[in-house]
């Protein structure tokens, strides 16, 4: 990994916020409307155990796929009715599957691999949601700040999503590939929607962003790009997916694979970029003209054990757990037929 990342591409610096919202602004908010229901589906039928799901989200764009899913019928033709609520963070989605308000939910891999680790959950990985692509993650630095390399970050007040999450170890992770201290790192807990502002105002040194608060950091806030954390050897790392309780899947079978297969589809139809653009400004709040240009994680669906394994080597690494995990034992493998 360079020590200093190339600029940002021109069209990126340009891209427009729109009327993003955050997601707790969102909290209970369902897709029936997609669904043409509202009423809650207990029973089965003669496809699945469970025909109503209430899966957990975030108005973000790598959950294009599962809107997708459920506004052309890849879910209604698997035998399921799919709401989705949104939630403030995947920690909190993971927290309501873990108790049982949910079916299955969206998460990063952090919370996910450490809930099982620390024995607080038994759970089963659904389906893969995403992975990094460049100029989605990047360490910002405050135009008034004295940072400008990596090496400059050490000691500086750092702003990340929270403590314990992929974007602290996606700091940590690119510090240390880069030879820089973190232990004295002050680390400044902040939602994504307030770090351009947190930036522009000089509260922080530098702040860990992601898009589109990646762009408006550079647009609105001057700031400048320092590491580019998804490259070199985090590169195509995967972020997040899919989860349920093992007891559920275990229960449902039938249910979860048919998640799996409508995943699966709508993650092939969503490659076509042209489908998942309409959706943006529905369910992520983002304006048509940035959803034309957003840079877009990589999208999904299969989990594979080889890949995932990197986030709990790295979590062991930088002491997010204390032992290994067997991420193949995790993902759910449908029933034979």
């Amino acid at each position: 990994m360079s020590s200093l990342p190339r600029a940002l591409p021109r069209r990126n610096l340009l891209k427009l916020a729109g009327g993003m919202v955050t997601a707790g602004a969102l909290m209970g908010t369902s897709g029936c409307g997609l669904l043409g229901g509202s009423e809650e589906q207990k029973g089965g039928n003669a496809q699945v155990e469970k025909a109503h799901l209430r899966v957990g989200g975030l108005p973000t764009s790598e959950l294009a796929p599962l809107h997708l899913a459920a506004k052309n019928g890849h879910f209604q033709r698997e035998g399921l009715t799919v709401e989705i609520i949104n939630a403030p963070d995947g920690a909190t989605a993971l927290n309501s599957t873990i108790g049982g308000d949910y079916d299955i939910t969206f998460s990063s891999y952090v919370p996910i691999f450490a809930a099982q680790a620390k024995g607080i959950a038994q759970l089963k990985i659904v389906a893969d949601c995403a992975s990094s692509t460049p100029n989605t993650c990047m360490i910002m630095a405050s135009p008034d700040s004295n940072v400008r390399t990596p090496q400059d970050l050490a000691d500086k007040r750092i702003a990340i999503s929270g403590g314990g999450t992929i974007s602290e170890l996606l700091v940590k992770a690119s510090m240390k590939a880069n030879g820089v201290d973190y232990e004295g790192v002050q680390w400044m807990p902040l939602g994504f929607i307030n770090m351009p502002n947190a930036l522009r105002t000089n509260q922080v040194d530098a702040a860990f962003v992601v898009e589109p608060f990646l762009t408006l950091s550079a647009r609105d806030a001057g700031a400048v790009p320092v590491v580019d954390t998804v490259t070199g050897p985090l590169e195509d790392l995967p972020l997040g997916g899919y989860v349920s309780a093992a007891k559920f899947a275990d229960e449902n079978p039938k249910t979860v694979a048919a998640f799996q297969r409508a995943m699966d589809s709508a993650v092939t139809e969503a490659q076509d970029r042209s489908k998942i653009e309409p959706l943006l400004p529905e369910f992520a709040k983002i304006d048509k003209e940035t959803a034309a240009i957003i840079t877009l994680l990589k999208m999904n669906s299969r989990a594979d054990a080889t890949r995932l394994q990197r986030i709990p080597r790295l979590m062991l690494e930088f002491g997010y757990i204390d032992k290994e995990i067997d991420v193949a034992s995790m993902i759910f493998a449908p029933p034979q037929s």
